[in-house]
């Protein structure tokens, strides 16, 4: 149960730092020049951590149900 609250918290803070990326990401862009491309790829990290957080939250119950059925 401790690694299902740890993942829980985990996603609600990367959320956060996407959330950030995203911001910093827009501004960036309507700055006034052209921002380097890892601007464009800095909310892509977080993405991928969101992507598999959610993932292991989605798939948590079934499993859970599973083995309460064995």
């Amino acid at each position: 149960m401790r690694l299902n609250k740890w993942v829980r918290q985990s996603h609600r803070w990367i959320c956060i730092v996407f959330t950030l990326a995203v911001i910093y990401n827009f501004a960036a862009t309507f700055g006034g020049e052209e921002p380097p491309v890892w601007v464009y790829m800095l909310a892509l990290v977080p993405l991928f951590l969101l992507l598999l957080t959610g993932l292991y939250m989605f798939v948590q119950p079934y499993v859970s149900k599973r083995r309460a059925r064995e």
